[in-house]
């Protein structure tokens, strides 16, 4: 029999109780930022929870994890930690156990309805590291930068290609994007101008969230990799295509990336992801040893972006994608990034780079869907080759269970005018 909760969950809602996403929330405005997870149309205050004692395991019965204004110390606790909070949620939010469904005094204080939060960044991100996993997308970036003779360097099959962002300006989900100005060469024999964007584009992500980390100068074993993950969220990684273009010779992205990443505020679990996996395809050529897994998952993630036009009411879908189509798994990014005796820390970000599928409908990004700016799009009537002010991107994600959804909710940000 399926798992049923006492909140009425929308068959199509992304929060059902086979899901139980974290994140962290302001009830009032002025309110403490708590950790809570979502079911159905409601947010459940995890500090109401703890402080009800309803917590009485042996890894959170005298953790005051659900006290912080973050999920830093929960995640950092580790997968039996996890697990334990999970079996007693799914317990107590299920039709069939009475200890918050008879309480009205409880329930009234624990459930808190989504539509009048505050979401917050769910952690204190440290580092934030960006990787570029996705061939197809790699593939397509060789071909508009570089022509059919190098699509792909042959490095990128051996390692897993990353770069180290800037993790003061990843923001939540909602949060307006200010048009980055910055130098940028606008014509092979032309002379660099400083200025606004003329090629601002979004990215389609996702990203770990890290849990424990590893000491530093110890890698961690990529077959226990998934120990360190807590969870995925909706990465949105803007990009300024013309400011990157100039700058990124030799050292990589910098002032064309650096001005925003937006991330989403629930984080779903490995434990949520579980139903959905599946073998990874093979690697060729293997792997080196250190970072060749004895089991190799993916997830099917359907992801999709929409464009809503500056002026405009409704939004136009311009890509439908899934997290299948990165070539190195989440497992294997991780592991790679610890094996110089790298230390990461609970809540670290780690973006998957731009996940783009096989076919022009499904690749992660404005850059290939108008070839870098040659081939305008259509957004139900309004042309567009890049962004322009005024538009706002919105990022979704879902996996499709028997008769449930476990979702991410969405992801977007409207672009914001430069300043003067």
């Amino acid at each position: 029999m399926a798992l049923k909760s006492f909140i009425e969950v929308h068959p199509d809602s992304h929060f059902p109780i086979q899901n139980l996403p974290y994140g962290v929330f302001k009830p009032e405005p002025d309110s403490e930022p708590r950790p809570g997870v979502a079911i159905g149309d409601y947010v459940l205050d995890l500090s109401v929870i703890a402080s009800a004692g309803l917590f009485d395991g042996p890894y959170l019965r005298n953790s005051d994890c659900f006290s912080q204004p973050n999920l830093n110390k929960f995640s950092g606790l580790g997968r039996p930690a996890w697990k334990e909070a999970r079996t007693t949620l799914q317990k107590l939010l299920s039709a069939t156990e009475p200890i918050l469904r008879d309480n009205e005094s409880l329930r009234e204080k624990a459930l808190v309805p989504m539509g009048k939060v505050q979401m917050v960044l769910p952690v204190a991100i440290g580092d934030y590291t960006d990787f570029f996993t996705s061939k197809n997308h790699v593939r397509n970036c060789g071909l508009i930068f570089r022509g059919p003779d190098q699509e792909i360097n042959p490095n990128w099959f051996h390692i897993p290609i990353a770069y180290h962002g800037r993790a003061s300006s990843v923001v939540i989900s909602g949060t307006d994007i200010i048009r980055p100005r910055g130098q940028a060469h606008p014509a092979p024999n032309g002379q660099p101008y400083f200025g606004p964007s003329r090629k601002l584009d979004f990215e389609l992500e996702m990203a770990v969230i890290v849990g424990p980390g590893n000491e530093f100068g110890k890698p961690v074993d990529v077959n226990e990799a998934a120990d360190h993950i807590f969870g995925l969220v909706l990465m949105n990684d803007w990009s300024a295509r013309d400011i990157q273009a100039w700058e990124y010779v030799p050292l990589g992205p910098f002032l064309g990336k650096s001005f925003g990443t937006t991330i989403s505020p629930w984080i779903v679990t490995l434990d949520a992801l579980e139903p959905f996996a599946f073998d990874a395809p093979k690697q060729d050529p293997p792997p080196l040893p250190y970072i060749a897994e004895k089991e190799s998952k993916n997830y099917d993630i359907s992801l999709e972006v929409s464009i809503v036009p500056a002026g405009k009411e409704d939004g136009s879908i311009v890509a439908k994608s899934n997290l299948k189509h990165i070539y190195w798994t989440i497992t294997q990014q991780l592991a790679h990034h610890t094996s110089n005796g790298c230390n990461l820390r609970p809540g670290d970000l780690l973006g998957t780079g731009t996940i783009s599928g096989p076919v022009h409908e499904s690749v992660g990004s404005l850059l290939e869907l108008s070839w870098n700016g040659q081939r305008p799009l259509s957004l139900d009537g309004t042309a567009r080759t890049f962004l322009e002010d005024g538009d706002e991107v919105i990022l979704s994600g879902c996996c499709k269970g028997d008769g449930y959804s476990v979702g991410f909710g969405k992801c977007s940000g409207k672009i914001l005018p430069s300043p003067l």
